[in-house]
């Protein structure tokens, strides 16, 4: 699907859903703003709008067109930029394998981005801003770039907060109850925020090059945003290294919780065995077959070996008692 909307000084109304020519006609007025949508493009729009009418470079539109996971990156051609940036699906962020794509590219009086999927929540949720928010028109094409990848990068916060609740429930879980479900959410969480780091590292190096980059479509003005976006990264990427730590000391836990309990069964299993050793001595003295064994032809030579019985096996369960071995 392709979208288009165009702002300029001579139309205080934008022009919306524009045809080709309309499009190649906004692409020569320097002084406005056109912004081109490609949501869940089909491979022939792809080649119309980035190829015959963009004349992107050839190697940016493969990125487009690729649906393998791919590291965010900025690439510099001349007059434009080429921008990867990931944003989240909607839904646990640890239950979805991938996140989505996004590519934008950026010149100096046009903004075109790119998505595999139908609806993505930070380009819908600038879409729908765009005549609420006179800074998306007047700011031109780099303060609209900002404004999507602030989106992008605001809905990791709400997914880290969420893990972090996740993350105090396993801690109180694996102290109380540490079963083998706990350990399965454990290492959930564990690649949930490794995922993360994945994707935040290199977005954070994005916006850095954006905010300290010299490049000619964004304004000395409009690096201070992209840096802002950048601290957000940083703050992103320090709470998911500490949620690490955190995941990592319940996995430690865990395992000690674990040890702790098999160490205190083969205690008590040792302890039984270890009565019940003498026991089977006795008992296998007397069910020897001797004919010539004087306690077998005793009356009370049953109710003795009871009485031994008894002695020794509470005579090793005081003891271990005192040792404080259970």
């Amino acid at each position: 699907m392709i979208r288009s909307v165009y702002y300029t000084n001579h139309h205080i109304i934008p022009q919306t859903n524009l045809s080709i020519e309309e499009i190649h006609r906004a692409l020569q007025d320097p002084e406005g703003l056109l912004w081109v949508c490609l949501s869940a493009p089909t491979e022939e729009e792809l080649q119309t709008i980035l190829g015959n009418l963009f004349h992107f470079h050839p190697l940016a539109i493969e990125d487009c067109t690729s649906h393998g996971y791919q590291v965010s990156k900025i690439d510099e051609f001349g007059d434009y930029l080429f921008i990867v940036m990931h944003a989240l699906p909607s839904g646990k962020f640890w239950e979805i394998s991938e996140p989505i794509e996004v590519d934008i590219f950026l010149g100096k009086n046009y903004v075109v981005s790119v998505t595999h999927e139908s609806y993505v929540s930070p380009i819908e949720t600038v879409w729908k801003h765009l005549e609420k928010d006179e800074r998306l028109i007047t700011r031109g094409s780099d303060f609209l770039c900002h404004a999507i990848l602030d989106h992008v990068v605001d809905d990791y916060l709400p997914v880290l907060d969420e893990i972090d609740e996740q993350i105090e429930f396993l801690e109180d879980q694996v102290l109380q109850s540490p079963t083998p479900d706990v350990l399965s959410k454990t290492l959930e969480m564990k690649h949930a925020l490794m995922s993360m780091r994945r994707l935040v590292a290199p977005q954070r190096e994005i916006m850095n090059r954006l905010s300290r980059d010299e490049f000619p479509m964004i304004d000395q003005q409009s690096r201070i945003y992209f840096r802002d976006i950048y601290d957000h990264l940083v703050r992103l990427q320090d709470l998911s290294e500490s949620l690490r730590d955190i995941v990592t000391g319940i996995l430690d836990i865990y395992l000690n919780s674990t040890s702790l309990r098999l160490n205190e069964i083969m205690k008590a299993l040792t302890i039984v065995s270890t009565i019940f050793l003498p026991l089977s001595f006795v008992a296998g003295v007397y069910g020897m077959n001797f004919i010539h064994m004087p306690e077998l032809g005793w009356r009370y030579g049953y109710l003795m070996v009871w009485v031994i019985f008894f002695l020794i096996a509470s005579g090793m369960i005081l003891f271990f008692k005192k040792r404080n071995w259970f």
